[in-house]
């Protein structure tokens, strides 16, 4: 009797989590920072200017994001900034951020496996429609606290291209050399918190037993800074639905084009001034 009692009430305990977690939905607040290393030649660039340009890219790469989620949905995007730099600053310096539109909008459904990601490239929208491709997360022992919430370690590795490539031209007459990115082998960092069950997390994270409040690749972090269970006025997820429909794979190969396109363009019609400076990141 005993027995049948207690694997009664531990089968009552496991429908409730489980409907429990089937309830959670809510608002998570996201800030990423991408660290930055830039060696210049400071005959090429007086102390000013390297200031402004540090400035404009500090800006540039402190980010803050929404992501609405509930036991099966999520849609994550960029908070307006209005003070946000337009990627053009005195003196002919500009930054050019391949595939950074303020419109993006990533929606994941965890368990149809799929994503709607609207992402606007250089004025012209498109809608990613693809798989959702979840890493084979290895779960840590390790814990640390992040706000209220006990949080344990994820990892996963992944072949990647460095993910901020930097291309800097103060006025020289040497053609850039065209070499392709190489690879190397990228560790992934994650904390999750069991104590909000969604598989939901920033950017193209997900597929943890819990919300992820924290990453990192190395080079970006992205950490939660907010979150608002169960909002009185509920949470409205809507899928992605404007834009050229294409598959990630077109996308990146269409990114890639354009971008072969800009620099041919921009070295065919190059007029220095002896100040002009540019740096591209991403493509």
């Amino acid at each position: 009797m005993k027995i049948l009692l207690y694997v009664s009430l531990t089968l009552t305990l496991f429908f409730t989590s489980m409907l429990s977690a089937q309830d959670f939905k809510g608002i998570a607040t996201y800030k990423s920072q991408r660290k930055m290393n830039i060696e210049m030649d400071s005959t090429q660039m007086n102390g000013d200017m390297h200031k402004q340009m540090m400035a404009m890219l500090k800006k540039q790469f402190q980010k803050e994001y929404t992501l609405k989620f509930n036991a099966e949905e999520s849609l994550y995007k960029e908070v307006e900034n209005l003070d946000k730099p337009d990627g053009m600053g005195s003196g002919g310096m500009q930054i050019v951020v391949a595939g950074n539109g303020d419109g993006d909008l990533l929606y994941k459904n965890i368990k149809e496996n799929r994503i709607a990601n609207q992402s606007d490239l250089f004025g012209k929208i498109f809608l990613i429609k693809d798989s959702l491709e979840q890493p084979e997360w290895k779960l840590e022992k390790e814990t640390k606290n992040i706000g209220e919430y006990t949080c344990f370690k994820a990892t996963y590795t992944r072949m990647s291209t460095m993910p901020s490539t930097m291309t800097m031209r103060v006025n020289s007459e040497e053609e850039p050399e065209n070499t392709e990115p190489e690879e190397f082998e990228q560790t992934v960092t994650a904390w999750y918190t069991l104590q909000i069950p969604v598989k939901h997390g920033p950017g193209n994270y997900s597929g943890l037993p819990g919300l992820i409040l924290e990453v990192n690749d190395g080079s970006e972090s992205i950490l939660c800074s907010k979150i608002v269970l169960n909002p009185n006025n509920g949470v409205n997820i809507e899928e992605p639905k404007k834009g050229k429909i294409v598959t990630q794979e077109k996308f990146d190969s269409i990114m890639e084009k354009k971008m072969r396109e800009m620099d041919e363009q921009r070295n065919s019609g190059r007029h220095d001034d002896g100040n002009s400076m540019e740096i591209r990141i991403g493509g």
